[in-house]
């Protein structure tokens, strides 16, 4: 059997792949009704946001959009940004992060797709806690 290559993280399920490249390749898929991490900038990821099914609407400094299926955000560095599904479908989507070294927040705060109520675990107050004290340390600037 193998092992789950996939996390909860703060209420998104995170699907790790591998690359040859300084990057960092992940399929996310945000339930309907869930908020994505809180707004936020990276001073070295540059980040992309690639919708492969339903909607999710966007934060990018002060300016609201939705994207839907087939659409693509590119997010340069030292831009506040955040998402949300506000939609009552799941939104799956490609996220890239260059150069490679983000993925390592989603493994260290994610919680197991193997595990029980995984989702609801990755929401504790525990969880999102972590997050916020740890964020800085991944390059991840929260602004609130």
């Amino acid at each position: 059997m193998t092992k789950s290559n996939s996390k909860w993280v703060v209420g998104h399920k995170v699907s790790f792949h591998d690359t040859t490249g300084d990057y960092d390749l992940t399929i996310i898929e945000t339930p309907p009704q869930v908020q994505g991490p809180p707004p936020h900038t990276h001073k070295f990821y540059k980040e992309s946001f690639i919708i492969i099914e339903g909607e999710m609407e966007f934060f990018v400094n002060g300016t609201i959009k939705t994207l839907k299926a087939g659409e693509v955000l590119d997010i340069p560095p030292n831009t506040l940004h955040t998402f949300e599904n506000k939609g009552n479908k799941t939104c799956k989507f490609a996220n890239i992060h260059s150069p490679k070294g983000f993925r390592d927040f989603f493994i260290e705060m994610g919680i197991s797709d193997e595990e029980s109520d995984a989702q609801m675990k990755s929401v504790s107050q525990e969880v999102i806690e972590n997050v916020m004290q740890s964020a800085e340390s991944f390059d991840m600037h929260i602004k609130m």
